[in-house]
């Protein structure tokens, strides 16, 4: 092994001597090949108050630790089979390790390899395997480095596995017979080691069976001694019934084997009882008390437990067999996080009175992560509900048969007629739990999942959604301690950046409570970068990004591509048009693929009656940020060509829409293919203006990312395609942000024409928030560029924007002028739509000047130019205005008809002779 932190820190050939170089190597290998941010680094070298140069300093400390690494090339190449194993992957550093050059991988694999043995009864196998995971310690774990509070918490946690460790092999040992041997080593350890109950159990059972019945007693004395001085309470009751059997000379006790009497765990999770391990490990001890109690085997339940109210009243009815119908499934699903099993585990402490006969859970996935197979559940499931043996009995258990269909019929026997609750935790899959209800028909079970599992039968389904604002709020005020409730606008803002979900918001209060230097609002600074936001919420073996990837990988790989790219639509939610064009499929296989995400609970689906798209699709604020890290780290060459696809599709429809919204207005052209998957006319429909309002955010966001992208020739399209929205409802802020982009898009790729639309754009932007000055400036030189372009159409309609600017600065004799030659060049290249803008400022002149009769027939002109354009809004428009100056004359007030309000524009109006023209209220 190449690396070592399982006692001081060291690394071969050479291990760096100064002690932050070595504080930033340990980090990296306890986290190895797992990508390490810079900010947790800084944080862990110098805590709340890092120099000004903490950034570039630690920069200097990677770049002599990867010196150090290569201080021997050839080895280190012949080790890992590459010649720099310190990397560098935003937000932070990665050490991508071999498994086997890493002896805190070797002890974790061995440690798994020996808890197997042990759990099938291979006791000299178990005791070989723990045997060589301790030999791998040379001391305290992460010795000889200062400790910021990630590598206090990895000590802690390592050092406990240790402890583990350690009595599990004693326990084989115990049950291999060699009780003799383990004395003197457990004298010592249960010296060292005061308070861990564990190790006395083992030394007394190892005492009482080396024919030393009266050493066993001191030992239990001294034990108890221990406690009182040191906690001030009594032995639990494991050590306290083992000291019972030993005064009774319990024959069971004098057994070499496995000892025939079982503990009824109560509190515990997985494979061993945590009632044991809560007056120690818990390992091996199992067997030294006798309770003829209800078997109880879960976890405690939270004490913090918050909110889920309407869920908790709908479980304790169902349990209580208060609902209708004949259900005694209930079925508990939600994305990975959400707090699931704490529910399932509440409920269940909760119907202790009626479940007389037990309430026992087990967990569906290994340790790994993977789906266990039903026989092996119901295994499981079967040694857990078994009742104590008579003492004395000189036979073992009784063997489990091995058959899927004997395991059932077996299982089925033992809960027959038994008021029984069963937690099934975590479950993968309808088939991976419907042998195992096939089995246990007559009792009670919670399933959790994070999937919906909708096909099983007579199940009721509840679905656990984040918390509510006030529940989330609650949490982190309970579990962040006073810090947390002296600053509630901090914890609301954190509670939000979490999404919500309890396992996020609890380890952020952890976080918090374990670094005394962070304040609340600190933490809510960590938490705003969606870039880093995962990498903060993290605490020792607390990871709320690990937690996550199990449920993105429990989807095929057509889902797991789909997760990452939908990504990259824009926030807050998209269509099911906008997942067509990411995924590039057609939309029957992109709604397959995306309910697929919904279903395993890595997409949220909302219904909004009344929308053009009645669903879309939004990402949790935490599995987002995965998504796009699964992305850049697992196919980052997709990602340029699904922006590509999607600032195409927008493209698209944005043209139909605006085609509709505003005919004859101009817009850039894109020499693109259409996507052929996306229907423009079934998309948009009749209803332009409400497409743009429920896709606005989209658009701005599909700019920026052909921006970024490099794509000039979308950005500059797709902001052209918008203006006319942007125009009509008003979006003065939108409407600048794309142009501002699309105008550097332009510049950058040297493409007059698309400055010279964007210009014209930006000039009417301009014109609407009164820069009158600034739009004329910018309508000339649109006028120019297009000019040396040869387009004489946009050309003339800029003469006609700046004949406005004109007008509205009250110089209505030069807005004339620039209106005729605006309308001759309209009617010299036939643009109706150049006519209708000509004509109508020409109206307006003649009716400042109380020409009343020409301004209402230059007004006729242009609705019929309008309608000979096919701009419905410009013909209403028209109109309008033409009735306002109707009316004016036949009422008989020409004098007032010269200073009555008239509309300069669709929606704009002018007020006064000289006055501004303004937004319609």
């Amino acid at each position: 092994m190449r690396y070592r932190v399982l006692g001081p820190v060291r690394m071969t050939p050479q291990t760096p001597s100064a002690a932050k170089p070595r504080a930033v190597l340990a980090t990296l290998l306890v986290q190895s090949n797992t990508v390490v941010s810079t900010h947790t680094l800084i944080d862990e070298l110098w805590g709340a108050e890092p120099p000004r140069t903490a950034t570039t300093t630690l920069q200097v400390y990677v770049s002599q630790l990867r010196k150090a690494l290569l201080a021997d090339t050839g080895e280190a190449a012949g080790v890992t089979g590459t010649a720099q194993p310190l990397l560098t992957r935003p937000p932070g550093y990665l050490m991508q390790l071999a498994p086997e050059e890493l002896d805190l991988t070797v002890f974790e694999s061995l440690r798994a390899e020996g808890r197997a043995a042990y759990g099938r009864r291979e006791y000299e196998a178990a005791s070989r395997a723990l045997s060589r995971a301790l030999g791998l310690w040379t001391g305290p774990a992460l010795s000889g480095i200062p400790h910021g509070p990630s590598l206090e918490t990895s000590a802690i946690r390592l050092n406990e596995l240790r402890a583990e460790v350690l009595e599990q092999r004693i326990s084989a040992d115990l049950r291999l017979g060699l009780h003799q041997e383990l004395v003197g080593e457990l004298m010592g350890l249960a010296h060292e080691h005061p308070l861990r109950e564990t190790l006395h159990c083992h030394l007394m059972v190892a005492l009482y069976r080396s024919g030393r019945q009266s050493d066993a007693l001191q030992a239990y004395q001294r034990a108890r001694r221990s406690l009182a001085d040191e906690l001030a309470v009594e032995p639990g009751p494991v050590l306290t019934r083992l000291h019972e059997r030993v005064l009774a000379s319990d024959p069971s006790l004098a057994r070499h084997g496995e000892p025939p009497l079982r503990l009824v765990p109560v509190g515990g999770s997985g494979d061993r009882p945590a009632g044991a391990s809560g007056n120690g490990s818990g390992n091996g001890s199992a067997g030294y008390g006798r309770d003829t109690r209800p078997t109880v085997w879960l976890p405690p339940a939270a004490a913090d437990f918050t909110g889920r109210e309407d869920q908790l009243a709908v479980g304790e009815r169902l349990l209580a067999g208060e609902l209708p119908g004949r259900n005694r499934v209930l079925v508990l699903s939600g994305r990975a996080g959400a707090g699931k099993t704490a529910l399932a585990v509440r409920l269940a402490h909760d119907a202790a009175g009626r479940f007389p006969d037990g309430r026992v859970m087990v967990t569906l996935r290994d340790a790994d992560g993977r789906a266990i197979e039903p026989r092996t559940a119901m295994a499981t499931l079967l040694r857990r509900l078994r009742g104590p043996r008579a003492t004395g009995s000189d036979s073992g258990p009784e063997p489990l048969p091995s058959s899927e269909t004997e395991l059932a019929e077996l299982l089925h026997e033992r809960t027959e007629g038994r008021e029984v609750l069963i937690i099934l935790d975590d479950a993968v899959s309808e088939a991976q739990v419907r042998p195992v209800l096939s089995a246990v028909p007559g009792s009670t079970v919670i399933l959790t999942s994070r999937q919906v599992l909708g096909a099983l039968e007579s199940a009721r389904h509840l679905t656990l959604d984040v918390l509510s604002t006030r529940e989330a709020e609650a949490l982190l005020m309970a579990c962040g301690g006073p810090r947390m409730r002296d600053d509630p606008e901090a914890a609301g803002e954190i509670a939000q950046l979490c999404g919500r979900l309890p396992l996020a918001l609890r380890v952020a209060a952890a976080g918090l409570a374990a670094r005394p230097h962070w304040t609340v609002a600190g933490l809510a600074r960590r938490l705003r970068d969606e870039r880093t936001r995962l990498a903060a919420l993290a605490l020792g073996d607390l990871d709320v990004r690990g937690t996550l990837l199990t449920a993105y990988r429990d989807v095929d790989e057509k889902a797991r591509r789909a997760f990452r790219i939908l990504a990259l639509a824009a926030l807050p939610d998209f269509a099911p048009a906008t997942g067509t064009a990411l995924l590039a499929v057609d939309p029957v296989e992109a709604e397959r693929i995306t309910e697929q995400l919904v279903q395993a609970h890595l997409l949220e689906a909302r219904r909004q009656p009344g929308r053009l798209a009645p669903v879309r699709y939004s990402f949790h604020s935490l599995l987002r940020p995965l998504a796009l890290e699964a992305l850049a780290e697992e196919s980052p060459q997709e990602g340029p060509a699904a922006v590509e696809r999607l600032c195409r599709a927008f493209l698209t429809l944005a043209r139909h829409a605006d085609a509709l919204l505003a005919p004859g207005r101009e817009r850039l052209t894109y020499e693109a293919e259409r996507p052929s998957a996306i229907s423009p006319g079934e998309v948009v429909g009749n209803a332009p203006l409400r497409w743009f309002q429920e896709e606005s955010a989209s658009l701005s966001e599909a700019v920026r990312q052909a921006h970024a992208a490099g794509l000039w020739s979308l950005c500059c399209s797709l902001a052209s395609a918008t203006a006319g929205y942007y125009e009509a409802s008003a979006l003065w802020d939108e409407w600048e942000t794309t142009h501002d982009l699309a105008l550097d898009a332009a510049r950058r790729s040297g493409d007059a024409e698309a400055e010279a639309v964007i210009q014209r754009s930006l000039g009417d932007l301009a014109w609407q928030r009164h820069q009158t000055s600034l739009a004329s400036d910018r309508y000339r030189l649109a006028r120019q560029l297009f000019t040396r372009q040869g387009d004489r159409v946009a050309a003339g309609r800029c003469l006609s924007a700046e004949a406005d600017a004109l007008l509205a600065m009250g110089q209505i004799a030069r807005a004339g002028h620039g209106y005729a030659r605006a309308l001759s060049v309209s009617r010299l290249v036939d643009d109706a739509r150049g006519s209708a803008e000509s004509l109508r400022g020409l109206a307006l002149v003649a009716q400042r000047e109380g020409r009343h009769e020409e301004a209402l027939a230059r007004m006729k002109e242009c609705e019929s130019a309008a309608r000979a354009a096919g701009d419905r809004r410009w013909t209403e428009y028209a109109s309008r205005t033409a009735s306002a100056l109707r009316i004016a004359l036949a009422s008989g007030r020409r004098a007032g008809a010269s200073s009555i309000p008239l509309e300069v524009r669709p929606g704009v109006w002018l007020f006064l002779p000289s006055g501004p023209a303004r937004r319609a209220a």
